[in-house]
């Protein structure tokens, strides 16, 4: 192998041009393939492979409910539930306008079916609160219907008092309702009217839902080809937002999350800043290249190579795959990080030959007879580990394992031939100073006095990092990679608590209804679970005796609901006569009134109302009655309500839950908070125990991660029985081989305990670090160890300790630069590749001498005293 290494390099050097012509050609075909083949997947569910069970359920899933992909959904809040309703109406309206940017809009929550069957779905006990709330409210209800504006109120208010007054009635049911409207008239007379709720002055607390959320999804247009697919659509949302009145005056909030938005978020995180943390990155690579070599004539060789290299790997990519993903884009990082350091082995070693040779040939060919092999080894091991990923199910990882694997392959091509090309044209001077570290003979000495004492820390700091290893946590949340302060993230997090919202369902399909209802029992029992809801959900068995309440409540209230159309026009005049009988009547029961009776703040608000202008007067009127009409034609509606069956169900909510073959959705929401994983893994255990064939986003999360971990098992065992192969074909001895792995591994409990030390978690993105560490911890060992089986006895003060240090440099400068991406995933990938970084040099620059130290050389060695 030497011997052929040797001769190419000696061919490239007499054909220095030609071969720079053919390699920089070659590169601008590798570039030109990848601008025109080469793009960017921005579906994370495709890091897995499509053959999985789990991925196949949930593909069957999105194939039967396509309407719950590529969705975009907006939050709207409002201060009263109706405001939200009115809003939410205005967005819908607009969306749905404007094909350009949206495919279709709907508002799940605003279905009329609600409207008119959604008594039905309450439980006999909320059903009879709700209804008894009505029956307390039809004091005011009378006068409402009769006239419908704040006179009619008033009317019903001075009723009230007249109650208190002969019948001593007990106004406490009625407080928060006449709260809301003395807080409503006061700041009307303020000069600042808010609408009053008509669904909170006469409904239940069964009704509402938590900060009048309401909802409305789209499916967005999505650019093809962009990293952003749904950017214009969610602009489009927002100059929408922001022209609606309530948005404008502060009443309403509309935020929005959904899955387009999330991905967008993502990869914009990715690319933002990406421009000037090249720079930077370049910039410090240079620096480093320049610290290691002192010579401009041998740093451009070794860029001009990587960037080489770097556009023949991205060309390999493009043809190879076609596609990179949220991790496999990784692999531009890693090729820089990791072919550099063949470039600076390989210059290294020529430099310091060069103080022994005068003729750049001679020093050409002696350097590559120690170095050509040393990077050959270290190139092959690297893509031994890289490569190892490939036949995993975990695509992601697998994708970015070839192309690395392959890239390695070409790194190594182009330093054994590229490189003494550029060198050779490029004539470096002749530098007689010694390239050695300067703390590296002090080390070496203190290493070989102290080699035992140093091994015994580390072999108790690797059984703390070995039980710092299995006790390392796995965070399977994938929501956890993104950034918690983008308005999707904020959005989703406030919706966490509602099971409905909650991103961390289980979807279960079963044959019919019956079977529905059965299993759904069985899931309620669980306490992992907090609620289910299916197709049965909105088909209640036991409608009549529901139905024979709302009949009956019909009778009762009906009356109290039919708007009088003669009522006469409302004026400033005859508000100011109502409020002044209102006050009269309140005065007269005074006596029988508690002192924090609600009607003592409605009349001191009333007082401060008779003295405002006209105006002002009819402002607070509006406000008053702006949601009355809808709200009477509501519970009309509501009271009238007929027998439900699955047959008669809408449409618009069966596609939601009934699929195209009949088949019957539940959805089961968690008790646990969507961000523990311990707690998810036993919700899904539990749900999975009743119903084996369980998917949806909670299965699909543990399952992801159970993925990656038996990839990384597989692909661990592989690479090191691959990595040990290869060593000993190059090696031939059993025991330097075990060196090398030994340092490995001492490398990977290094890394675990100083991860752990650091509070870090695994996930799905920083995981990449075991291949990393694999290639790199190779590379690093190779040297010492082959320089050891050379003669060397001086490791740290020698110049391949340098070049490993400064490849150490770039390699942390690269991962640097993914440590600071706006990207949480990326930047905890970055991080996790730094510290492994580091374990490797401590276990290189450290640990290896001493065990070095302590071991005798191989015997035809051994007294050289090299």
């Amino acid at each position: 192998m030497t011997e052929f290494i040797v001769r190419v390099v000696d061919f490239c050097r007499r054909y220095a041009a030609y071969v720079v012509i053919f390699f920089f050609a070659l590169a601008g075909v590798g570039v030109w393939i990848a601008a025109s083949r080469l793009s960017v997947d921005t579906n994370t569910d495709n890091l897995f492979a499509s053959t999985l069970p789990w991925r196949q359920h949930a593909m069957a899933f999105d194939r039967e409910f396509p309407q719950f992909n590529n969705v975009l959904v907006a939050v709207v809040r409002g201060a009263t539930p109706e405001e939200s309703d009115e809003t939410a109406a205005q967005l819908a309206k607009a969306m749905a306008t404007d094909k350009k940017h949206f495919i279709d809009v709907y508002r799940p929550d605003a279905d009329p079916f609600f409207r008119h069957e959604g008594l039905l779905l309450l439980g006999p006990d909320d059903l009879s609160k709700l209804l008894n709330s009505l029956m307390n409210a039809q004091p005011l209800l009378g006068p409402l219907a009769s006239d419908p504006s704040a006179r009619g109120l008033l009317n019903g208010v001075s009723l009230m008092a007249a109650g208190v007054r002969i019948q001593h009635a007990d106004l406490s049911p009625y407080k928060p309702a006449l709260d809301q409207l003395q807080q409503v008239l006061n700041n009307a007379a303020d000069g600042h009217p808010t609408p009053l709720s008509w669904q909170n002055l006469l409904g239940s607390d069964v009704t509402q839902q938590a900060g009048n959320v309401r909802m409305v999804l789209s499916h967005p247009v999505l650019e093809d080809g962009s990293l952003q697919p749904g950017r214009a659509a969610t602009k489009a949302l927002e100059r929408i937002r922001d022209s609606l009145p309530d948005v404008k005056n502060g009443r309403v909030h509309i935020d929005y999350t959904g899955s387009v938005a999330l991905a967008d978020v993502q990869f914009g995180a990715l690319t933002k800043g990406i421009v000037l943390s090249t720079v930077v990155s370049l910039l410090l690579l240079a620096l480093w290249l320049y610290l290691a070599m002192h010579s401009f004539r041998r740093i451009i060789p070794i860029l001009l190579t990587l960037l080489v290299g770097f556009a023949l790997t991205i060309g390999f990519a493009a043809l190879a795959v076609g596609t990179l993903n949220v991790i496999s884009v990784a692999f531009a990082v890693l090729f820089i990080g990791l072919a550099v350091d063949f470039g600076i082995q390989f210059a290294v070693r020529l430099r310091d030959e060069r103080m022994r040779h005068p003729e750049i040939t001679q020093a050409l060919a002696s350097g590559t007879r120690v170095s050509g092999v040393q990077i050959a080894v270290a190139a092959a091991a690297t893509a031994c580990g890289f490569l190892a990923f490939s036949p995993t199910s975990f695509v992601g990882v697998a994708e970015l394992g070839t192309i690395a694997g392959v890239g390695m392959g070409i790194a190594l091509v182009c330093t054994l031939t590229l490189l003494p090309s550029l060198l050779i044209l490029m004539k470096p001077k002749r530098q007689s100073k010694e390239m050695a570290l300067p703390f590296g003979p002090t080390l070496d000495a203190w290493l070989h006095d102290h080699n035992k004492p140093v091994l015994m820390v580390f072999a108790v700091v690797g059984i703390i990092g070995l039980v710092a290893a299995v006790r390392m946590p796995f965070d399977a949340n994938p929501l956890n990679t993104q950034d918690p302060n983008s308005e999707p993230m904020r959005t989703l997090r406030s919706l966490a608590d509602n099971p409905i919202t909650n991103p961390f369902n289980i979807n279960i399909m079963v044959p019919d209804l019956k079977t529905a209802r059965e299993l759904s029992d069985k899931l309620q029992k669980l306490p992992e679970v907090s609620s289910v809801i299916s197709a049965a959900t909105f088909v209640p068995p036991d409608q009549q005796a529901s139905l024979d309440q709302l009949d009956q409540a019909q009778v009762l209230m009906l009356p109290s609901l039919n708007v009088d159309p003669s009522a006469p026009p409302l004026t400033a005049a005859a508000l100011r006569a109502e409020i002044a009988d209102t006050h009269d009547a309140i005065v007269e029961a005074n006596a029988e009134l508690p002192a924090d009776s609600p009607l003592r703040g409605i009349d001191a608000a009333l007082q401060k109302l008779a003295k405002v202008s006209d105006d002002r007067l009819m402002a607070m009127n509006a406000a008053v009655s702006r949601f009355l009409p809808n709200q009477l034609d509501s519970l009309r509606d509501a009271l009238d309500a007929k027998p439900v069956t699955l047959q008669t169900l809408p449409e618009s909510i069966k596609r939601d839950w009934v699929s195209p073959n009949g088949g019957v959705r539940i959805q089961v929401s968690p008790t646990v908070n969507e961000e523990d994983t311990a707690g998810l893994r036993r919700f899904v255990e539990a749900v999975q125990r009743i119903a084996p064939d369980a998917g949806g986003p909670a299965v699909t999360t543990i399952a992801s991660a159970d993925t990656i971990m038996r990839a990384f098992q597989q692909a661990a065992v592989l690479a090191t029985i691959a990595i040990a192969i290869v060593l000993l074909i190059a090696i031939r001895r059993l025991r330097d081989v075990g060196l090398v792995l030994l340092t490995l591994g001492m490398s990977a409990l290094l890394t675990a305990l100083l991860a752990r030390a650091m509070g870090m978690a695994v996930n799905y993105a920083n995981i990449i670090a075991l291949p990393l560490l694999l290639g790199v911890g190779v590379s690093f060992n190779v040297y010492f160890v082959m320089n050891w089986r050379a003669g060397m006895r001086r490791f740290v003060s020698s110049a391949s300790a340098r070049a490993v240090l400064f490849s150490a440099l770039t390699t942390g400068t690269a991962f640097g630069s993914l440590a600071l991406s706006h990207d949480l995933g990326m930047a905890s990938m970055g991080r996790m590749l730094l510290v492994s970084l580091v374990a490797v040099l401590l276990a290189t620059f450290v640990f290896l001498p001493a065990l070095l130290y302590a071991i005798k050389p191989p015997s035809k060695l051994r007294g050289t005293g090299h």
